[in-house]
């Protein structure tokens, strides 16, 4: 009853004038994200964050987390309409999106995405407002090993699952943990890694890392690609049939429960999910002979899967301070540039803050579901602007949103370094996300260390003399094992293969 009147203050500060403004430009180009191809929600957010300086935190914020969740609408229209995915939470909906669109049936496909997408995400802010306050007086006990040791498992989890190597997961961590050393030792106040550089004695900006990592190095790669977009069909008849009602009932019920399960966890993404989903629909159906031929299941589940999932993401987010995704950790990157920190004091010392923002995401849910039906046709003629011209007008707001921050020409010069390095990183298939994540989490993992070994006689040792610190350090050490036994195992299997062959 208590997490209701909460919400109710919060719906008070989301409905207020300001704040309902930037939750719909929020929404509006998060959808404008996710339907150009080749761009995707995070590349999106590092380019905009630098156009919410100025502006309050928690206007800030909700502009930012209509963006994260507005893209996963977005993704589906192109997928449908054109099978070509706006992000890649949206690929596997092309299988059965395209084939029902080429079928006529374009609007029930879209119809079917949207009621799911509304469902999967409106539930998962329902548990993340029951959840979220337990969750957070629980983690409020936790002291700095803790904290440390929870960091490290989401760190190693993420970056073991991301790239196809856990060689390069690991070469792109400790670029990003290295990144993050640079500026004032937070125990000496001694300057290091800085050459000199006075502009450097407060750090490396994220925002520079992120739209450079990300945003510049998306354009370069999609310059050598032909991005020629079909021309979409017309979109009308948006409701399903009577006889699809109940087959698609059971696959969003099925698809936000596996959204929320994977968005707890670190190191999932909304592909995996949109995937999973997808997956367990063709193992329960009756005709799995129909998926990949316009089965409607097969657009709900994924679509249900992957909102959900956004939704759910935000429970480790606000009360643990550990992002669960690449697109998490640019909010994480956005809420530190703005004063706040993610965790479970952010229950006590941010209430407003924090209710205003779950409130302004059911909102936003509420304004893709009324957005996306009605505009699908117009969204559709978005995905054609020819990419020659929406690269270089890219670049050149990656360039003013970096000026706009300190004013400083170097950090110009840094974000085209970082820009080039992040191409060669997608060519080399080295994961940017990670180098994100072990940025942003670096300064705090020092940090808790730092607090850690003031604590005891013990060293690193006390990190497992402790119950929680100890059992996630365990994990931490058997993720390890793990990945190096797995990459050992492939490298066999495939020296193996071509042996015979």
């Amino acid at each position: 009853m208590e997490a209701l009147n909460l919400l109710m203050h919060g719906f008070q500060t989301a409905f207020t004038l300001n704040n309902l403004l930037f939750c719909l430009i929020g929404v509006t180009v998060g959808q404008f994200i996710g339907v150009l191809p080749g761009l995707g929600p995070v590349a999106g957010m590092a380019i905009l964050i630098p156009l919410t300086y100025g502006l309050e935190p928690t206007t800030a914020i909700i502009m930012l987390s209509g963006i994260f969740y507005a893209a996963m609408y977005g993704g589906t229209i192109t997928s449908v309409l054109i099978n070509t995915p706006g992000e890649s939470a949206s690929t596997i909906t092309c299988l059965d999106g395209y084939q029902m669109a080429r079928q006529g049936r374009a609007g029930a496909a879209l119809g079917i995405a949207a009621i799911g997408s509304f469902v999967g995400g409106v539930v998962a802010l329902v548990c993340l407002t029951f959840l979220g306050p337990p969750i957070a007086k629980f983690a409020v006990r936790f002291g700095p090993p803790e904290f440390f040791a929870i960091m490290s498992f989401g760190l190693l989890l993420i970056v073991g699952l991301m790239g196809k190597s856990i060689a390069k997961g690991m070469i792109a961590a400790v670029f990003g943990i290295l990144l993050s050393l640079i500026g004032m030792d937070p125990a000496t106040g001694t300057d290091r890694f800085t050459f000199g550089q006075l502009w450097l004695l407060d750090g490396v900006e994220f925002v520079v890392l992120a739209m450079g990592i990300f945003g510049i190095s998306e354009i370069l790669v999609n310059a050598e690609k032909n991005m020629d977009i079909p021309v979409p069909p017309k979109v009308k008849g948006f409701i399903p049939k009577r006889s699809e009602w109940g087959i698609s009932a059971k696959a969003i019920g099925r698809g936000t429960v596996i959204g929320m399960v994977l968005g707890l966890i670190p190191g999932a993404s909304a592909s995996v999910a949109s995937l999973m989903a997808y997956s367990t629909e063709k193992k329960v159906s009756k005709h799995p002979e129909q998926f990949g031929k316009g089965a409607i299941e097969g657009v709900a589940a994924p679509e249900t899967a992957n909102n959900a999932f956004s939704g759910a993401a935000m429970i480790p987010l606000l009360t643990l301070g550990i992002p669960s995704s690449p697109t998490v950790a640019m909010l994480i990157g956005a809420f530190t540039m703005h004063g706040l920190v993610p965790g479970p004091l952010l229950y006590e010392k941010n209430p407003t803050f924090l209710w205003g923002l779950i409130a302004s995401m059911f909102i936003g849910n509420v304004v893709l579901l009324v957005m996306n039906l009605p505009m699908a046709n117009m969204w559709a003629k978005v995905a054609r602007i020819p990419y020659k011209l929406l690269g270089p007008l890219i670049i050149l707001i990656c360039m003013v949103g970096v000026y706009s921050v300190n004013r400083m020409i170097p950090e110009i010069a840094l974000l085209t370094l970082f820009g080039v390095v992040g191409y060669f990183m997608k060519k080399l298939e080295i994961p940017g996300a990670a180098v994100i994540l072990a940025f942003i989490l670096g300064n705090n993992l020092e940090y808790t260390l730092i607090q850690t070994l003031s604590m005891s006689n013990n060293g690193l040792l006390y990190l497992f003399q402790r119950p929680i610190s100890g059992v996630m350090m365990g994990l931490c050490i058997l993720i390890l094992i793990g990945s190096i036994v797995s990459s050992v195992m492939k490298k066999r299997d495939k020296l193996a293969a071509d042996q015979e062959v």
